[in-house]
């Protein structure tokens, strides 16, 4: 859609739609452009169209102004454009990897994959990744700790495998990632003070790269075990992460030249 434009402007060529037609509202939902007292108004060349579309109480929208709906012919050359910025989207796409794919993992996957992020489930088991949405990747894996040292810069890692001391393995490569933008580990606060214990035990664990792990995954705000709400939590606060870090990424550039 077209930024909304002021009204009474009608560029040369300009005809007039001759009955109603369905359009998508930025509100999300399908209207009927109405047929009495107001007229909804295209302009038409040979490869597209442009749908005027005033927003106003006739179709349900509050907004005021206008809005503008481009519609394209689409041939093979602009198919392939389409096809080209589509994958070059796809490819800066922020990447969240998600390690294990038992019930809460499952969830995760699901909650995530609706997300305008890459999603890759990482797992040692074959059958634990049956089931996974068609929209993310997956990846078996004997060692699912070198996943992590393969990943982009400001990616994402959520680690809830079945096996505690696999978790702690994965953790600690991940926190070595100073270029994380979210670091976390399902689990009690008991799994992480043993997990503390052992990493800051270990040649290359800081307190300071302890400090970045978020244990329990989705906050203790809400008291609920069940996997679709951990999962619910879980990608909001991934969400949120990814957002902020990608803002400070952003931010350092300028800040630095300032």
């Amino acid at each position: 859609m077209a930024a909304k434009r002021p009204e009474g402007v009608r560029s040369e060529g300009t005809t007039t739609a001759p009955s109603t037609a369905p359009v998508t509202q930025p509100g999300g939902s399908a209207a009927t452009l109405p047929s009495r007292g107001r007229e909804a108004r295209i302009e038409v060349d040979e490869t597209c169209a442009t749908l005027d579309v005033p927003l106003g109480p006739e179709i349900g929208q509050c907004c005021g102004g206008r809005v503008e709906v481009l519609i394209r012919l689409v041939d093979a050359r602009i198919e392939q454009e389409l096809i080209a910025k589509a994958e070059a989207e796809e490819a800066h796409l922020p990447h969240v990897y998600v390690f294990g794919g038992g019930h809460v993992g499952q969830a995760l996957a699901a909650s995530l994959a609706l997300l305008p992020i890459h999603v890759e489930v990482v797992e040692t088991r074959a059958d634990a990744l049956e089931g996974m949405p068609e929209t993310v990747e997956t990846r078996l894996t004997p060692m699912p700790e070198a996943v992590v040292r393969e990943a982009r810069a400001g990616s994402a890692f959520a680690i809830l495998t079945h096996d505690h001391a696999l978790d702690f393995l994965i953790v600690a490569e991940a926190l070595k990632r100073d270029d994380a933008a979210y670091v976390g580990m399902i689990g009690s606060k008991t799994k992480k003070a043993t997990f503390k214990n052992w990493f800051l035990k270990s040649d290359e664990g800081s307190e300071a790269q302890f400090n970045r792990l978020v244990s329990p995954i989705g906050g203790n705000a809400v008291k609920d075990k069940r996997p679709p709400v951990i999962a619910a939590l879980a990608a909001a606060e991934i969400m949120t992460a990814l957002v902020s870090h990608a803002v400070q990424a952003s931010a350092a550039p300028k800040a630095m030249a300032g």
